[in-house]
């Protein structure tokens, strides 16, 4: 992409900001970070520290304020900030690109799409894990047909963290939109509808397992697709086993993954992906996912499938594209709005112990 890059206005440097969205912005042709929002002193130098160029504010009013200096605002806040501050930039004349969850409710999310389409601007949700190296290859299997009429998707997002790490993720307060359901199930959720189509029912366990905890840990959620697909989603900080992150049966073979893809990993470690530079988002054969029929199920076995390169830079060249017309918006506000009715759905499902139609 050539002339001059479009300038990023970065709100929020916790986690989603500075281990994902600083940079893979950076990293991205045609996109160039241009300020980060915090009012976190330490966050700042930490900033400063590693885009050197970077200007800074505390807060996300004086972002606006500045609104002609900008063709791209990007918000890593916490959860309850996402549908205001995304209101206010749209408001403001400026694409948006919000980290997962986009809203509560689905509601507020095609509220939010209905502005931007009136105002005709970009407005994005950062489903990153669509470009893991996993759910790459599956979508590559299931394209292929290798393994015929997928009856049944399992998807397990598991973690062993039996203390609590504190703060709003965790807060059992509904404004915050913390839990599980809402965090690691947005990605699980919204694999399942990419791969397999709507919702018709939705069914779901939903339990607060740690001493102290307030929000959801563990949780599960089954789906019913109207293509006649089942997906069983896991979801949970309570697995002292760890089971496949893949387990998808077909009327062919299976195809069986385990581990996650290494993308965050290197990200928190302070790789970064450069075009042209070091391989980005492989991992050792060891780790491949296999596929076949009728093994052993002690020993296993089907034959080890090579797993594509994770890219999480794509989502970030997408919408640079998206941003000059030369390329679609690569998650829509409606696709984040229909992971959010299954959202719904589920947390209904568990409190009621109803299974309900959508």
């Amino acid at each position: 992409m050539t002339g001059t890059p479009l300038r990023v206005g970065l709100v929020g440097y916790g986690l989603a900001g500075s281990v994902f969205h600083a940079p893979l912005t950076a990293a991205t042709g045609g996109l160039a970070l241009d300020t980060v929002v915090t009012a976190n002193p330490e966050r700042q130098e930490q900033a400063r520290a590693e885009f050197p160029d970077v200007r800074l504010a505390a807060t996300p009013d004086e972002l606006f304020a500045r609104a002609a200096e900008l063709d791209l605002i990007v918000l890593a806040s916490p959860n309850k900030t996402h549908v205001p501050l995304a209101t206010a930039a749209l408001e403001a004349g400026l694409p948006v690109v919000v980290d997962k969850p986009l809203a509560a409710t689905a509601a507020e999310a095609r509220g939010l799409a209905a502005l931007a389409d009136e105002r005709g601007l970009l407005l994005s949700v950062f489903q990153n894990r669509r470009w893991d190296n996993d759910f790459l290859t599956l979508r590559e299997l299931i394209a292929r047909g290798d393994l015929g009429d997928v009856q049944r998707f399992e998807s397990r997002f598991e973690r062993w963290r039996p203390s609590l790490k504190g703060g709003w993720r965790e807060s059992g307060d509904p404004a915050e939109i913390g839990g599980l359901l809402y965090d690691l199930g947005s990605h699980v959720v919204d694999q399942a509808l990419v791969l397999f189509g709507p919702a018709a029912e939705v069914y779901a366990e939903s339990d607060v397992r740690r001493p102290g905890a307030e929000a959801d840990d563990d949780t599960f959620i089954a789906v019913t697709h109207t293509s006649g697909v089942r997906s069983h989603l896991y979801v949970s900080a309570t697995t002292a086993q760890l089971g496949p992150r893949f387990r998808v049966l077909g009327s062919r073979a299976g195809y069986v993954k385990y581990g996650l893809d290494p993308q965050e990993a290197a990200l928190r470690e302070g790789a970064r992906p450069t075009p042209g530079g070091a391989p980005w988002g492989e991992e050792p054969e060891e780790l491949w996912g296999r596929l076949g029929s009728g093994e052993s199920p002690v020993t296993g076995g089907g034959t080890p499938v090579p797993t594509l390169p994770g890219d999480y830079p794509a989502y970030y060249a997408a919408v640079a594209a998206a941003l000059t017309g030369t390329g679609p918006n690569p998650v829509t506000a409606l696709e984040a709005a229909a992971a959010l009715d299954v959202l719904e759905a589920a947390r209904r499902s568990a409190r009621d112990k109803v299974t309900v139609t959508l």
